[in-house]
């Protein structure tokens, strides 16, 4: 039941950040649905971006394909597609009642509650392996690219540290140990509380 009385007295902007595979996307979703707010994947939005520069779609995981990867190189060379969807998001932002599932937003808004989903690079290797249907090795490698590039690209944008600075958030949950049920529940905890203001 989607619970929309609060969101609709008062701009609400969430973020979920986190790295590859830590489940960022899936709570930002269901934590949407559950409070009738927007939802915004920045992730989503350079991939559609990706794909009308000719890259080829694919469903899923296509950020740790080929085609993902050679997209990756490309914003290296070039912010436009970075800056461009961070626009957007901070137009969604300024209009409030919206969940940003983005690695920017946290450092870029000086407004919203800010969740970091944390996990080791095991765990998360684990978890695209079983998404991806990938061997778990292969997995951690794709993983270690994509984490250090991802990091080259926003230090070199923005100036912030991507998996070292905490400084912008108001909730860092360690999910290694948990399954997504208990991670959602956590959140909603937090987020009720701190955000809706229930008791």
């Amino acid at each position: 039941m989607k619970e929309c009385c609060v969101a609709q007295r008062k701009k609400v902007v969430i973020c979920l950040c986190g790295m590859t595979a830590c489940g960022k996307s899936t709570m930002a979703k269901r934590l949407a649905e559950k409070h009738g707010l927007k939802y915004f994947s920045g992730g989503n939005a350079l991939k559609a971006l990706g794909i009308e520069e000719g890259y080829k779609p694919i469903e899923i995981g296509w950020w740790e394909t080929a085609e993902g990867r050679k997209f990756l190189q490309q914003r290296m060379k070039d912010p436009k597609f970075d800056k461009k969807v961070d626009e957007k998001l901070l137009e969604l932002a300024k209009q409030g009642n919206v969940v940003l599932d983005s690695w920017t937003m946290p450092w870029l808004l000086k407004k919203g509650f800010k969740i970091w989903l944390e996990a080791s690079p095991r765990v998360r290797a684990r978890r695209l392996a079983r998404r991806d249907g990938i061997k778990v090795g292969e997995a951690l490698k794709i993983l270690k690219e994509k984490d250090k590039r991802t990091q080259t690209i926003y230090k070199d944008l923005y100036g912030f540290d991507l998996r070292n600075d905490f400084s912008p958030f108001n909730l860092i949950l360690d999910t290694n140990e948990l399954d997504a049920e208990e991670v959602f529940r956590a959140i909603c905890l937090v987020v009720d509380r701190l955000v809706f203001r229930k008791s």
